[in-house]
């Protein structure tokens, strides 16, 4: 009696639990909860359905199989055909994809609080993020430097990048234009010496015929 209530009930808590999952992922993209819920929901489905026309047992073994087969299932869809949009990168299924994507501030992001929409966020593509430092405004394009797991990021504002590589790439061209006039200096200094020497060479050689 007991186990026959505990199968009849199984399926409604899988079902129950499955969705939530999902609705779970929604919040907290990169976390693995749409496959597991996926499986759990299917597997509840079918348990429900089958305790109109299966034994216990047998309804027990085939919700067991139900879960193996629909995580395989969903989590080959979600690597290969990327249901959740996208081009085939399976984006919010692997938090570490989420590294160098750009996207927009859309609320103020600070280095404890703020959110971003990534141009390539797959279902959800709104994400909470923080900073590395300071604040970065609303509207302002940033890029991922940190997933941190998917469910908040480290961003960093793109202009400050694009500012950061002209500093170096500026520094690098004052660095090799020093380095140039230096042997411009040394090659002139070589080329003064070697004529004062043909000079004084000159000067030896009349004043020896004389």
């Amino acid at each position: 009696m007991v186990l026959e209530l505990a199968l009849t009930n199984l399926p409604l808590l899988l079902i129950l639990v499955g969705a939530g999952l999902i609705i779970a992922e929604a919040f907290a993209p990169g976390a693995h909860f749409f496959v597991v819920g996926v499986a759990l929901f299917a597997a509840g489905l079918v348990g429900y359905l089958g305790t109109f026309i299966l034994p216990g047992t047998v309804n027990l073994v085939l919700m067991s199989l139900i879960v193996i087969v629909a995580s395989l299932a969903t989590l080959w869809a979600y690597r290969e055909l990327d249901v959740m949009g996208g081009s085939g990168k399976a984006r919010t299924s692997d938090s570490d994809s989420l590294r160098g994507l750009t996207g927009r501030v859309t609320e103020q992001v600070t280095p404890t609080e703020g959110e971003i929409k990534l141009d390539d966020g797959g279902f959800n593509p709104y994400y909470k993020a923080r900073s590395m430092d300071g604040h970065i405004p609303e509207g302002e394009e940033v890029i991922v430097v940190d997933p941190g797991g998917g469910n908040v990021v480290t961003v960093e504002s793109v202009s400050k990048i694009r500012d950061d590589i002209d500093r170096e790439l500026e520094a690098d061209r004052e660095a090799t234009a020093e380095r140039e006039t230096s042997r411009t200096a040394r090659r002139r200094r070589h080329l003064v010496h070697r004529l004062f020497r043909c000079c004084f060479d000159c000067r030896r050689l009349r004043r020896g015929r004389l």
